[in-house]
């Protein structure tokens, strides 16, 4: 039996892999959530997705050019998967401004001070944070704007009727319900150490750090993943507000 500190590596992981699948699979399907498929096949892309990284990431941090090549693709594909749940399934690539706009700023700040060093081996895991949070608030935040505009339709046409832009009229309908959005981070950041213990934290004292640097690097990484989203919840609302994201 082999062991990477946290998880032991057994023959019997992968049964337990699969055991939690069927479940979270037959939950969903028995409780009519419409998710029962994806379940599964967000399973099987993960094993495929990080068993590739796996193979690939310790070649890829020796180069400069791989490693703003994959940093290239890893916000293509977040644009993409963002802009398909904002749409509906249709490609709204307007969806990669926001995550942009979160993501390079934040991770000019920690670079241009030295909170981080320049190396791939940084740089990746932390952009790859960033741009997973940026994902996750855009997205939020553009399906309730959407949802917001198209429910509440009547309100929209009443504010234009008052003389509202209609950029002004499509905030000030849509801005309250996608701003939760930020409310996960909000909630991650407040309850750190009180609740959970997150994975930058964890992996560090696994990895021998000591608690006092371990919770150093976990402060950085939450401040700045609020930092983030917080700015691409606001972008996305902005697109929305100006029917970019209309069909």
């Amino acid at each position: 039996m082999r062991s990477s500190s946290l998880i032991s590596l057994t023959p019997m992981l992968p049964v337990a892999l699969l055991a939690l699948v069927a479940l979270g699979t037959l939950v969903a399907w028995q409780g009519r959530l419409g998710h029962a498929r994806a379940i599964v096949t967000a399973g099987l892309r993960a094993v495929v997705q990080l068993g590739a990284v796996s193979a690939v990431i310790a070649w890829v941090v020796t180069y400069s050019a791989a490693v703003a090549a994959f940093l290239l693709l890893m916000y293509g594909v977040a644009a993409f998967t963002a802009g398909r749940r904002i749409t509906r399934g249709r490609t709204g690539w307007w969806a990669g401004a926001p995550i942009a706009a979160g993501t390079v700023p934040v991770l000019a700040v920690l670079g241009g001070s030295g909170v981080i060093s320049a190396d791939g081996i940084v740089v990746i895991p932390i952009a790859g944070i960033l741009l997973g949070g940026c994902l996750t608030a855009t997205t939020l935040a553009g399906r309730r704007a959407m949802d917001e505009l198209t429910q509440r339709k009547g309100e929209v046409e009443a504010a234009l009727s008052l003389g509202f832009s209609p950029r002004d009229a499509a905030m000030e309908i849509c801005r309250p319900a996608a701003s939760q959005a930020l409310v996960p981070a909000l909630d991650q950041t407040r309850t750190v150490g009180l609740v959970t213990l997150p994975g930058a934290f964890v992996g560090m004292l696994l990895g021998g750090a000591s608690p006092v640097d371990a919770g150093i690097v976990q402060l950085v990484v939450l401040v700045a993943l609020l930092a983030a989203q917080a700015i691409a919840t606001v972008v996305t609302i902005e697109l929305a507000a100006r029917g970019h994201f209309a069909p």
